[in-house]
Parts: C-alpha cells; sequence; structure tokens
C-alpha cells in the first residue's frame, strides 16, 4: 500500500478565489491504489443566493435555429454598476484589456477563463423585455457599441427586443441597451453562433471583436450554461445582486457528437513512431476522447469532445498522440509506399512541347491563377471555353487572396504580359515566354458537374524584342510574327500531333491585319495568334512589338495523333524551278499551298516560300510572291523537257485560279 497527502482544506474569505488571502489546514495522509485514474476537473459554479425564474422577466425566442443552434438567458437583479475591484482589472490590463465597469469586464474575464463569448444586456433598455434571435430586416441599422452606425442586410443575425436589433449575434452589442450606471437588472447572454455567419458579418461590415474571433474558430456549444453560471457567480459576488434559479435555454436541435475513425496502424505509418495501443488508447482517452465499441480489428472511433473544435480528421488523432510521446522521436526518414506512380495519358505530349518549345528559345512562366476584373472584356478567349463574354460567365473569388484579383483567370495572357512588363521594367528587352496552365468560365454549354466551372488547360507564348542565336551574345534580328508561329509549330510536332492550320481573323486583342486563327486540320478553331493591339500596348506601357498566341491544350492534345511514318532516302536528286506571281495581296501562302498540292502533278515533291514584295512597279491591293517548286522522281533522274512540262501545266493553273500575273 502507497499513501498520499490528502486534498489541501482551504479556508476562502468571500473572494479568495480572486487574490484574498486564504488559510491551509493540513489533514494529513490518506491511502490510495498505484493504478488510481486521476482526471482535471473545472471547478463547478455555485450562485450564492437566487430567487424566481427568468421566464418569470424575460422570454427568449430563436427564429433562425440554422445560424443560432443555442441561446441561453439568465438575469440577475439589484446590480450595482461600479469599477472593477483592482485584481480584476489588473489580469484584463495584462491581458490588454481595457477596464470598462464591474459587469463587463466579469464578461471579458470569463471570456478568456473559459473561452466563451458572453453579452450583458440593460433589461430596463429590452423592449417588453424579450429577447428575439433573427435576421436582420431589409433597411435597418443599428448603433454598436463602438458608436457606429451600421447598415444592415437579411443575411446578418442580429440579436433584437420586440422591435428592434440591440446586438450584432456573436460580434458586438448595440449602443442602446449597453450597462451604464445606472443599471440595475441585467441579463446575461451565453450563446453558439454559427461559424460561417459570424464571419461573413464580420468581414462585410470590417469588424474584428474578441467574440468574432472565438466564434469563427468555433466555440463549444455545450461550454454555454457553464460560462454563463461562472459570469453569473462573479457578478453576484462582485457586484451585488439576486440571480435568477434558472436559465433560459433554448437548444431545439441538440449538435449530435463528432465521432472520427482511429486506425492504430497509421501511426507508424505517418509518423514512424511505434506506439502500444493500450497507450494510444490511454492518450486520447485522456485528452477526453471517448472510444465506441467495434468489431473492426483495425478501427477504433473515437467521440470526440464538444470543446475539441479543431479534431475532425484522423490525422488529428494521430497528432495528440505524437505531441504527447514527442515530436523528437519522430524518426528522419520517407515514409513507405505501396503505391506504385503512372504518367497521365497527356504526359509525356507535354514533355515534348515543353522541350521543344525550350529549344526554341522559350523560357516557362507560371503565373497566378486568380487576375483583376479589368481584364473581363480586354481579350478574345479560347474557343469553347464559354458561350458568350458575359460578367456571369466568369468564375469569381468570394474571398480572394489579393483584394484586386478576384476573378480566377480566363485567359493566360493577363499573366505573361505583366511578366513581359516586369522583364522589361528590369531593363531586359529580349523576352520569349510561354505557360501551360487552366483557365476557367462558367459555361453551360460544356456543362460540367454541377456547381463548378468548366476547366480548359490552355498554351499561350510571348515574344518580343531581339532572337538570340545560340551562342550568340547579341540578337541578331527582330522577332515577329513568323518566329511565334514557328515555335507553335515545332512543339506540335514534337508531340506528333497537327499539322496546324493559320487563317487570317480579326481578333479582340490583337492587330488587325496582324491576326491569325489556329485550326486543326479538321477546320475546328482552337485559339488565336498575332501581334498586341495598340490599346493594350499603350496599357501596358510597352514601346516595342508584342507577339502573342494562346490555343485550346485540351482540345489539341485530344486531336488525332499523327502516325509517324518512315522512308528511304531519295537516290536521285530535284528539280528545282522558281516562279515570280503577281497575286491579290490578301491570298495567303497556305493557300498557294494548297492549291499546288491539289493538282497532283507527277513528280512533285514540295513548295517553299522565296520571299514577296510590294512597293514601286507593283499594282495597288498586289504583290509579288516568289514560290520554289522542287520536282523528284523515286525510279530515275528526271530530264528537263519533263519538269518544263509538269512545271508549264501547274503553272498555268496557278494563273487561271488566282487570276495571277508572271513577273
Amino acid at each position: 500500500m502507497k499513501f498520499q497527502p490528502r486534498q489541501l482544506r482551504h479556508a476562502f474569505g468571500p473572494n479568495a478565489a480572486h487574490g484574498r488571502e486564504r488559510r491551509v489546514e493540513w489533514t494529513g495522509w490518506r491511502p490510495v491504489c498505484h493504478d488510481e485514474a486521476y482526471r482535471v476537473q473545472s471547478p463547478k459554479s455555485k450562485v450564492p443566493k437566487t430567487e424566481h425564474k427568468t421566464g418569470d422577466f424575460a422570454s427568449v425566442e430563436i427564429k433562425d435555429a440554422d445560424l443560432c443552434p443555442r441561446y441561453a438567458a439568465r438575469i440577475v437583479r439589484g446590480v450595482r454598476i461600479a469599477p472593477s475591484p483592482s485584481w480584476l482589472a489588473k489580469r484584463l490590463a495584462e491581458i490588454g484589456q481595457r477596464p470598462i465597469n464591474n459587469v463587463a469586464d466579469i464578461t471579458n474575464y470569463v471570456l478568456h477563463e473559459l473561452g466563451q463569448p458572453l453579452h450583458a444586456f440593460d433589461m430596463a433598455k429590452l423592449l417588453e423585455h424579450r429577447i428575439i434571435v433573427r435576421r436582420a430586416k431589409t433597411g435597418e441599422k443599428l448603433k454598436t457599441l463602438d458608436g457606429v452606425e451600421r447598415a444592415l442586410d437579411p443575411q446578418m443575425l442580429v440579436i433584437a427586443d420586440a422591435t428592434n436589433a440591440v446586438a450584432l449575434a456573436g460580434i458586438m452589442g448595440g449602443e442602446h441597451s449597453e450597462i451604464s450606471e445606472t443599471t440595475s437588472e441585467v441579463l446575461i447572454e451565453s450563446a453558439y453562433f454559427d461559424p460561417d455567419s459570424v464571419r461573413r458579418t464580420a468581414r462585410q461590415l470590417g469588424m474584428d471583436t474578441e467574440a468574432s474571433r472565438r466564434f469563427e474558430r468555433g466555440a463549444d456549444c455545450e461550454n454555454v450554461i457553464k460560462a454563463q453560471a461562472r459570469c453569473i457567480e462573479l457578478i453576484c459576488e462582485i457586484a451585488g445582486g439576486v440571480a435568477t434559479a434558472d436559465a433560459i435555454d433554448i437548444y431545439p436541435s441538440p449538435l449530435l457528437p463528432r465521432l472520427v475513425e482511429f486506425r492504430p496502424s497509421k501511426v507508424e505509418s505517418i509518423t514512424s513512431l511505434r506506439v502500444d495501443l493500450s497507450d494510444m488508447t490511454r492518450i486520447l482517452t485522456g485528452l477526453g476522447f471517448m472510444p465506441r465499441e467495434s468489431r473492426d480489428d483495425t478501427a477504433v472511433p473515437f467521440f470526440v469532445p464538444s470543446w475539441r473544435v479543431d479534431v475532425s480528421l484522423e490525422e488529428d488523432l494521430i497528432e495528440e498522440v505524437a505531441r504527447h510521446v514527442g515530436y523528437d522521436k519522430i524518426a528522419s526518414e520517407l515514409p513507405p509506399s505501396n503505391l506504385s506512380g503512372e504518367y497521365q495519358p497527356t504526359e509525356m505530349k507535354r514533355r515534348a512541347l515543353r522541350r521543344a518549345l525550350k529549344d526554341s528559345g522559350f523560357d516557362e512562366a507560371i503565373n497566378f491563377s486568380f487576375i483583376d476584373t479589368a481584364h473581363d472584356d480586354q481579350f478574345e478567349l479560347i474557343p469553347g471555353l464559354i458561350g458568350e463574354v458575359e460578367k456571369q460567365s466568369f468564375v469569381t473569388l468570394a474571398n480572394p487572396v489579393l483584394e484586386e484579383a478576384t476573378r480566377m483567370r480566363h485567359t493566360l495572357l493577363p499573366g505573361l504580359l505583366e511578366s513581359v512588363r516586369h522583364n522589361l521594367n528590369h531593363g531586359i528587352r529580349d523576352v520569349q515566354l510561354f505557360e501551360i496552365g487552366r483557365v476557367f468560365a462558367n459555361s453551360k454549354a460544356l456543362d460540367p458537374p454541377p456547381g463548378l466551372p468548366n476547366e480548359r488547360d490552355a498554351l499561350a507564348l510571348v515574344a518580343t524584342g531581339g532572337a538570340v542565336e545560340e551562342g550568340h551574345a547579341q540578337a541578331s534580328r527582330e522577332v515577329n510574327f513568323y518566329e511565334l508561329k514557328g515555335a507553335l509549330e515545332a512543339g506540335v510536332d514534337a508531340m506528333k500531333l497537327g499539322p496546324l492550320r493559320f487563317t487570317r481573323a480579326n481578333v479582340k486583342h490583337l492587330r488587325e491585319g496582324q491576326a491569325a486563327k489556329i485550326m486543326l486540320a479538321d477546320g475546328a478553331v482552337i485559339g488565336n495568334i498575332g501581334r498586341l493591339s495598340e490599346s493594350i500596348a499603350i496599357s501596358y506601357k510597352f514601346r516595342q512589338p508584342i507577339y502573342l498566341a494562346e490555343l485550346d491544350l485540351t482540345a489539341l492534345l485530344d486531336s488525332e495523333q499523327r502516325s509517324t511514318q518512315y522512308k528511304p532516302l531519295p537516290r536521285y536528286p530535284s528539280v528545282v524551278r522558281d516562279v515570280t506571281l503577281i497575286l491579290d495581296r490578301e491570298l495567303s501562302f497556305a493557300e498557294l499551298v494548297q492549291a499546288v498540292d491539289s493538282e497532283r502533278v507527277s513528280d512533285y515533291s514540295k513548295t517553299k516560300l522565296v520571299g514577296t514584295y510590294e512597293g514601286q512597279g507593283i499594282p495597288e491591293g498586289k504583290r509579288s510572291v516568289t514560290l520554289r517548286i522542287e520536282y523528284r522522281s523515286a525510279a530515275r533522274t528526271l530530264r528537263d523537257e519533263e519538269v518544263e512540262e509538269r512545271h508549264r501545266g501547274l503553272i498555268d493553273s496557278l494563273l487561271k485560279k488566282f487570276n495571277a500575273e508572271l513577273h
């Protein structure tokens, strides 16, 4: 048998618990069993004198139980409002609280002692002595304790008397019902308010109070009556008065206890700590987590105590075990994994795309996924993202990380242009960037899952300044439209997709006459390419041409893959013929090549562009285009007269088809 000192018997004066001298009497030793369990017991409040019931003097009604699951009210009559005693004022001052009066200071003291926000109303100022918990009325206003009159909306929860709002639920009381020197009867409010409701109202009104911080993080719904009783006890002890014998406790739908599944084996797999099951149970039950019987040997459900609002996951229980065993015992090693990684279906294509763009001199950029609303109507979006460009089509953030960036991006271009501006501002004139990322929009056309936006992978490129060749220190030429087009085609070719087609078009954010639509081989439009328009360039203060492209990468990756074909190197030489034609200025090189290919001339190999000319000697609206056409036979060397015959027939066809002239 072991012996342990008996509990010391304390003799208190009326305020001994708050700093007065106390007498201690020794009562000897008592026997104790070695395995006796001990638990920390919270002190129970005891109100010295009570009379009548709270319902005899006031009434409480909850009209919006979804925002206020529980509300308790209790009254103290005959109080004397005065400055707080020195011990109470000193303790509040030590935590940064300004003493007000004894009743208000007691509510603040209990808030920090037990974590439950409380509020005291002057009973005489509550019309009909009624408390109604409801949503604010349209156009209703309330002057709060800080002297500011606040406009309320129907989504905000208020505490009201028979007619008017007297407090913002969970945030701050109203000036009209505050405690004053003439107050003799106080009603003490103790309640539980929905965290989301308190947070939304506090943010909307720009308020941040001790009470709102507690409710936003989640208060203990089962602590409402206990904290109220503690507050009533201190008021009767310090401010005098007689309390009602009970509280009006409106709790229509008690919150169900939370249950968290706990697998003991996960403790070692996550933390590397080896802990006996008995020790895990001892730690968790000692913290108030109660196990529930389970037939599953691998998992033990634990009921979470109401005051542990921070616990909702199995990992939270694992953290509690690790915390008590000791973080210093966690080994420095990676946990084993039985899962094997795998490539996504498009992973290799994306790698090939990135490699090809980097080989073309482009660097990859990574920008934020949210942008300013100023870009809503600035850029033409990739086809198929949304039906019509309307503000409701854009995804708006309810709680943005950056105040000015409230939209999920619907285009990659604002981020890339901002990156270009950043480089130019730091003296870097030659910039070539690409970005692969998600764009977002609310679209009914593609019918995403309910409540979720439409997401598409996009590819964007931007180039400006000079093109620096490999091994050269300075740019040898200025980048242009074809620099960007070539890099894009190289990337698509590396993925074994395409070929892409380009056709002249008018694009909102690109210069007229220097813009084109990007199409797949089947004619589906997937993006645009060209030079940035003057209006947008001026807004960014760009002083040099900016070329950019954006396309729907999802649609490109879903397109038919080009089969890889091999053929032997040619054994016989080719014969080339140049021809210069005067054509309409609007006719594109792609249309010329398509026309040549469609003629299916025998032994025809390919066509290349030599150059174009506009100016003196060329009629207005026309231009001179020089083509180099190659002929080759796989069976023998072609004779000149054979080539001339084929070439003449092809040229005659082009002259007729395009109403062209030889130059």
